[in-house]
Formats: C-alpha cells, sequence, structure tokens
C-alpha cells in the first residue's frame, strides 16, 4: 500500500537530521544519506520540508544502437518518470553521479510542474535553474549546469530500482529533504520511522529546556539515561 499523505505530512514537520537518525537506529537501511547533493528552494519554515514517494528514472551513458531501441516523444522514460508524478510525490534520477550532467532543464522539468509534484532529487545537474527554481517544486540537485546531458547520460527506464547519491532508492520509499540534505526512508518501515523520529525531536525539545533552565553544560542532560527516561519507546 502506498505511504500516505497524512504520513507525508508528519514527515514535513520533522527534521531531517532526525529522520536519519531514526534510520540508523532500526538497522539495515544505510547508507540513506545522499551524498553531494544540495538545495535549491532552501526551506521557508519548520513545516517547509520535502516529503514525497518516489518516482524514480535511471540514466546510462549514451550509445547509439541504445537510443535508437529508448522509446522516443512522450514515450521517453523521463516523460513517463514525470508523467507518473504528482501531488506527494517526488522524481529521483539517477544519474550515475554525472554531476555535471544534465537530466533536464526549463523545458522539460516543466511537466514536473504541471503535474503538481512534490520535488526534484537528482545526482547530475539540473540546466537552466533560474527558469525552474520558480516552477514551485522542491529541488536537490548535485549542480547546475550549461551543459547538455550527452553523451553521459541518456533517460533509460522509468520506475525502477536506481541509485542516487550512493543511495539505493525504490519507487515508492519515502524522499525527505530540506536544507541539510537527503534522506531516503524504505516504504516498508516509513511509518516506524516517523513514530520514532517525533518521539525524538520531543525528547529533545525537553532537554533543551532543561539545559537552557539550569544553566548546565549539555551533557548533564544531552545522553542516553535522560533519552531513556523521556522516550515513549522505552516506558
Amino acid at each position: 500500500m502506498a505511504i500516505s499523505d497524512e504520513i507525508l505530512a508528519r514527515y514535513r514537520k520533522v527534521a531531517v537530521a532526525t529522520v536519519y537518525s531514526a534510520v540508523r537506529e532500526l538497522g539495515g537501511y544505510e547508507p540513506c544519506f545522499m551524498r553531494g547533493i544540495k538545495t535549491y528552494t532552501h526551506q521557508r519554515s519548520g513545516t517547509d520540508r520535502m516529503a514525497g514517494r518516489a518516482k524514480t528514472l535511471r540514466f546510462i551513458p549514451a550509445r547509439a544502437d541504445i537510443k535508437r531501441e529508448t522509446p522516443s516523444g512522450e514515450q521517453s522514460p523521463e516523460y513517463v518518470a514525470m508523467g507518473s508524478c504528482g501531488p506527494g510525490d517526488v522524481a529521483v534520477f539517477d544519474a550515475m553521479g554525472k554531476n555535471e550532467a544534465s537530466i533536464g532543464g526549463d523545458v522539460k522539468l516543466i511537466q514536473l510542474k504541471n503535474q503538481n509534484a512534490e520535488g526534484l532529487v537528482t545526482d547530475g545537474s539540473i540546466r537552466d535553474i533560474n527558469a525552474v527554481i520558480p516552477y514551485g517544486i522542491k529541488l536537490f540537485a548535485a549542480g547546475n549546469t550549461a551543459r547538455v546531458g550527452e553523451p553521459d547520460v541518456w533517460p533509460y527506464e522509468a520506475n525502477c530500482v536506481i541509485q542516487c547519491g550512493g543511495v539505493t532508492v525504490k519507487p515508492g520509499d519515502v524522499i525527505v529533504g530540506d536544507d541539510d540534505g537527503v534522506v531516503v526512508v524504505p516504504e516498508r518501515v516509513a511509518e516506524e520511522v516517523i513514530d520514532w523520529a517525533e518521539d525524538h525531536e520531543q525528547v529533545e525539545e525537553q532537554i533543551k529546556k532543561l539545559i537552557e533552565r539550569e544553566d548546565v553544560a549539555p551533557g548533564k542532560y544531552y545522553n542516553p539515561k535522560t533519552f531513556s527516561k523521556l522516550s515513549k519507546f522505552n516506558k
């Protein structure tokens, strides 16, 4: 069953750093933090984070015979992938870490705007960045560029298992992003992760209040003993 919009709304209220800690706490799902990817649409409020279901696209190096065999026009894998996006969905493009290669610019990526997608994440680069930012979708990429994608990258397969920023991504996984970066939450543990993350942030808020009130070194309360005492998961 697809992750609900209600779950995604909860993720938007929690820091990506906390989500990262939650995934680590579960064990078995690292790496989960995408390396070398930065935001181009900075967070404006505490609930303005990116959170959405992954819709994926895999690029491969261009080759003449494969280009001829790949569907073109509206059936090109890039348009199929973006066309599968809607509200609450994040397009995740695997550019093989080719951080100077364009995965698309203002003309191609307008499809994500028209689909009301949540965002775009890629370990490649975005072209025409100043024209794409006003589209209103959240943008995370390895860079921006004036170059085109070929011959470095060619859109090959939509909605398959990919990597992005060194992290495995399956269609349907939860993709969360803020000014600290992007984390992948496997779909099967998404609810468990957000439960832990919400609790952890509540405990940290209590700890900060104790530190401020008593004007003591953080180490007095910022420790496993206090977390164990205050967390609902240890009751």
